[in-house]
């Protein structure tokens, strides 16, 4: 029994559970002569006498086909026709929308991504650009009002008095930028949920706009919270296990115990995280549950979890070039108009930046999380449409749903 949940663009589809109208692949051609057309006659002619149609009466010495069905021209025949250049070759694959409707390769995957920025720009622009300002605009206000000064370091400490200062100064960095990353979770939720209705239009060649998918998108918002609360605890669970036992002993032996620690429950985070990384596209395309979302992610990347690491890690690069290409001059700008952040700085070590320096850097953060969102987001749905075009046949889905001829529409 097939347990797979159909796949439509977003709206098209029932939801939790039914399956009336979900465009299915086509049942496979048994020998009762049941199946799609196409069955072969019940008489055949012996192997050797069977020739392509336009050489009848020819055996196995007849001529080569030229190219084409049957020798035609270019154009008008199986292997010369549109989808096809010659003899035995496969048909190209359907292309409606920003992707050819077959197993994808790494280029591929970031092609379309990048290809659903310029084919719907209004509305990839739209949602990230206001997402993003926002999330600035609170970041900022929470580090100029709400969050503690940062300890200062005194540069002529030495021995244990260094090291406090060191702990008290790493110690408040990691409570400050709490907030933040909460924002900034909150942020990429949103952009990835919206953005992700966007790229399973694209793939379809159907245009959407921001009011659209932002329709699709609501309903499942605080699924995906969930959904992103529950991975952020299940990381937060393993590591502290794996640190916990080292911070507790203490001494040096603690030390080594605290980073083996560590080393050993990142392994352990990093593929938890690949296996469920295809939970998001899953729960919004699919309208599953939080716990069938992550089930539905882990028999995706079942066998094929090197492969997705692989793509994540190079999206991960391409992000971080991105982003360090953009903040090297925005940071280099901010320092220069907050001369009073800099002497600060230099004096006694404290990091007390004014509203230009916070303003000129949010400006960068804006610049690169447009960018990066959509990349993002754009990796992840696309890498969990091709492993269902892998595992599923999902192509002859979405071919369906995307109204090419020559596909049927039974169920």
């Amino acid at each position: 029994m097939n347990d797979t949940p159909g796949w439509a663009s977003p709206g098209s589809a029932p939801s939790e559970g039914q399956k009336a109208g979900v465009p299915r692949p086509s049942g496979p051609v048994d020998g009762s002569g049941s199946g799609p057309a196409g069955n072969w006659s019940p008489t055949q002619p012996p192997a050797e006498q069977w020739s392509p149609p336009s050489t009848p009466g020819a055996g196995p010495s007849g001529p080569p086909p030229a190219p084409g069905w049957g020798g035609g021209p270019q154009g008008t025949g199986w292997g010369g026709g549109p989808h096809g250049a010659g003899w035995g070759r496969p048909p190209t694959a359907a292309k409606p929308g920003v992707i050819p409707l077959r197993p994808l390769g790494v280029g591929e995957i970031l092609d379309g991504a990048v290809s659903t920025m310029r084919a719907h720009w209004r509305t990839v622009l739209g949602i990230t650009l206001t997402v993003s300002v926002i999330a600035q605009i609170a970041i900022t206000l929470v580090q100029r009002y709400l969050l503690p000064e940062p300890a200062a370091i005194d540069p002529d400490a030495t021995g244990s008095e260094a090291l406090r200062q060191s702990a008290d100064s790493a110690q408040s960095a990691l409570v400050n930028s709490v907030p933040s990353l909460l924002i900034t979770m909150i942020a990429t939720l949103i952009t990835t949920s919206v953005l992700t209705v966007v790229i399973s239009r694209s793939v379809l060649g159907r245009p959407v706009t921001l009011s659209d998918a932002w329709a699709e998108a609501r309903p499942r918002l605080a699924q995906m919270l969930g959904l992103t609360l529950l991975l952020v605890l299940i990381s937060s669970a393993i590591l502290t296990a794996g640190l916990l036992p080292g911070m507790l002993i203490g001494s040096a032996a603690g030390a080594a115990l605290v980073v083996i620690g560590f080393l050993a429950t990142s392994v352990v985070v990093i593929w938890l995280m690949v296996r469920f990384c295809l939970a998001s596209p899953a729960l919004m395309l699919e309208r599953q549950s939080i716990t069938a979302s992550m089930r539905r992610s882990a028999k995706l990347v079942r066998g094929a979890w090197w492969r997705t690491f692989g793509i994540l890690a190079l999206t991960w690069l391409l992000t971080l070039i991105v982003s360090v290409v953009i903040a090297i001059p925005f940071s280099i700008i901010a320092m220069s108009v907050d001369g009073g952040g800099i002497s600060s700085l230099l004096t006694d070590g404290s990091m007390d930046f004014g509203w230009p320096f916070l303003i000129v850097s949010g400006i960068g953060q804006v610049i690169t999380a447009t960018i990066t969102y959509p990349l993002s987001a754009g990796v992840m749905a696309l890498l969990y449409i091709d492993q269902r075009i892998r595992r599923e046949a999902l192509d002859l889905d979405l071919a369906r749903a995307a109204g090419l001829p020559g596909y049927d529409t039974r169920s």
